[in-house]
């Protein structure tokens, strides 16, 4: 039952928001951060609110035709016992709504105790497996390996908007509006330490930062909005210290260097890898260690096993796979962008027995002739897809490592191995995005008896 009224405060400028609040009581976690709750028969996702609780939220989306609404909360009257204050006033919902604005994304659960943020990530994990796998597994998500006790520093990637005064901005939740910030409680220290927010940004667009897990000198990439003249993206580039800095075309994911290097170094288990600025890593200071040890534990690959590393990145996976199976072994490492398969190929540099192919993972496994014991795939947000799963299955490996940032593709992927008679036999998620919705697992799949 709800109690809809008109609302008394005007959107925000560039808000999109519907004019009308409503009473709502929520029901459940579902993916993608939101909550279910129900208005007039329709279906609501609501953001920043938790299951039991009773709050009035403004409408963000009522499309008559749409088979659900959104909203955001704006008030709690009813608040649930694992709520708590958000870390980040400028991500925080209510602040935002006593502001008459929207909040900024990225900490959509900072609102929730961190144990119960994992215990929903679990609720939400189990959900999408039963539903769009058809299978059920009790999921207990891990914090990272040396996680704070407050869930925060955890991030060594930041991306930021610059709004029309030059200030260091992020976008609001959705929106083109961008809002002037300072510090970001969920980066490492290296990050707030350089102090963005007190630069004059005119001229630039977006400004990328980096910095290497393990400490070191930051990367900063900056792009240009256009029109920007040389010497000002040079003045700006002047102002940043501590840090080396770059121009990024975010078309191409080429890098011009101003100072110092285009690229960090990163150390895993005592590897060295080198990434270039644009390039893909795990953003969690603690991810790299957590997967890497959980691929290998998972997989066990053997002295002289094939494996296929898909999806591979930089190498993150490549670099142990190869020193496990040794020169007696083989690895094919398969990365789609140009720039990110050039790091893998310096970072494996001398193993004459990885093949690394850039390119489409469907067409280099179309083509793969030879043989393959384990097959590991670390696909983006969207997953791997029908056509990619049938491939793997029809290679026969004796196992199947299958790294995910989205419960949702993951188990819609897994219920295409389950149709061929593959097996989940064990299943890791880890939280490493605290204070967001998102999270990470690595699962290990057995193909059919013999």
């Amino acid at each position: 039952m709800t109690d809809a009224s008109p609302a008394t405060d005007q959107p925000g400028p560039g808000d999109g928001t519907d004019l009308r609040t409503a009473e709502l009581t929520i029901e459940r976690p579902a993916h993608g951060g939101h909550f279910v709750a129900r208005h007039e028969g329709r279906v609501v996702f609501v953001r920043h609110a938790l299951p039991g609780e009773r709050v009035r939220v403004r409408f963000t989306e009522t499309d008559e035709d749409a088979s659900f609404w959104r909203a955001d909360v704006v008030e709690v009257l009813e608040a649930s016992a694992q709520r708590v204050q958000h870390p980040w006033a400028v991500a925080d919902a209510l602040r935002a709504a006593a502001r008459n604005r929207s909040a900024v994304g990225g900490a959509e659960f900072g609102h929730i105790a961190l144990d119960e943020q994992r215990r929903l990530k679990g609720a939400i994990f189990r959900e999408q497996l039963s539903r769009l796998a058809r299978t059920e597994w009790d999921v207990l998500v891990e914090p990272a390996p040396g996680e704070a006790s407050d869930g925060l520093g955890w991030r060594t990637r930041a991306a930021f908007a610059v709004d029309p005064a030059g200030r260091l901005a992020m976008h609001l939740h959705r929106s083109h509006e961008v809002l002037p910030v300072q510090e970001m409680p969920l980066a490492v220290d290296a990050v707030n330490a350089l102090r963005l927010w007190t630069l004059d940004l005119s001229g630039i667009e977006r400004v990328d930062v980096a910095v290497p897990s393990g400490g070191g000198e930051p990367l900063v990439l900056l792009v240009p909005a256009a029109g920007t003249s040389a010497r000002r993206v040079a003045s700006v580039a002047g102002a940043i210290d501590g840090a080396s800095v770059g121009v990024l075309d975010p078309e191409s994911g080429q890098v011009q260097r101003i100072g110092g290097r285009t690229w960090l170094q990163e150390t895993v288990r005592g590897t060295d890898y080198r990434v270039t600025g644009a390039g893909f890593w795990q953003i969690h200071r603690g991810a790299p260690e957590a997967l890497v040890s959980a691929v290998l534990d998972g997989l066990e690959p053997a002295a002289g096993e094939r494996v296929a590393d898909l999806y591979a990145g930089a190498g993150l996976f490549t670099v142990p796979l190869a020193r496990a199976v040794g020169g007696a072994g083989s690895v094919l490492s398969v990365e789609g962008s140009a720039g990110t398969s050039r790091d893998a190929r310096r970072n494996l540099h001398g193993q004459d027995h990885v093949s690394i192919v850039q390119g489409r993972v469907d067409a280099v496994l179309g083509r793969w002739k030879d043989p393959l014991d384990i097959v590991l795939l670390d696909p983006p947000r969207a997953g791997a897809g029908r056509k990619v799963v049938r491939q793997i299955v029809d290679a026969r490996p004796r196992a199947v490592g299958y790294v995910s940032c989205d419960p949702a593709s993951f188990a819609r992927d897994l219920g295409y191995f389950l149709g061929a008679g593959w097996t989940l036999d064990s299943l890791r998620v880890f939280d490493l995005y605290p204070h967001t919705h998102h999270m990470e697992s690595f699962a290990r799949l057995f193909p059919p008896a013999a």
